[in-house]
């Protein structure tokens, strides 16, 4: 028996493969010659010693457009394009600090030098509030002066470049993210 692998990407179809009676042809330098046969287009190739690939199914003119190209080069050039942009791309990192409505002042001072220090590297940092039991009965009034004492503290090291986004209360956790401005 045997399992099927799909491919990560589909390859175009190439040379024998292409299956349409005429194809509109474009060479291997850009120019475009037109609607022609596949059996023509295919010596075209040959001569050329490079593929066929087909570029759309459904051209302009109603026929599948087909191009003169070295197919592994392409391949090639496309990966590597890829690779480039995944390179540039900027990763942001989150980092979470969970708080209990009953913490300590030195807990409290330490998680916020924690904060600082993820904030001052360019992280994004959530802070989670976590009530648990007779906490729940009074979250609407404690979440608010816990978050209200957090984003003192923080603005305390950071003064204006310090964003906090809005809330998100999902059950027994509240959270809300921070991250700096020019960072």
């Amino acid at each position: 028996m045997r399992t099927f692998k799909p491919n990560k990407e589909q390859l175009p179809l190439v040379n024998e493969k292409i299956r349409a009676l005429k194809v509109q042809l474009i060479t291997h330098e850009g120019q475009n010659v037109g609607v022609v046969s596949r059996d023509q287009a295919l010596r075209q190739a040959e001569d050329a010693q490079l593929d066929l690939v087909m570029i759309t199914e459904h051209g302009g003119e109603g026929v599948p457009v087909v191009k003169i190209m070295d197919l592994g080069k392409a391949l090639y050039e496309k990966k590597k394009k890829a690779a480039e942009a995944k390179r540039h791309q900027k990763i942001i990192q989150v980092k979470e600090i969970k708080v209990r409505p009953k913490i300590d002042n030195h807990d409290f001072e330490t998680k916020m030098k924690h904060a600082a220090q993820f904030l001052d590297t360019g992280k994004r940092v959530k802070m989670t509030l976590w009530f648990r039991g007779r906490e729940n009965a009074m979250k609407e009034v404690i979440g608010p002066q816990l978050f209200d004492r957090i984003e003192t503290a923080l603005r305390a090291a950071f003064e204006e470049k310090l964003v906090g986004e809005k809330d998100s209360r999902m059950g027994q956790t509240w959270s809300r993210f921070y991250y700096l401005k020019n960072k």
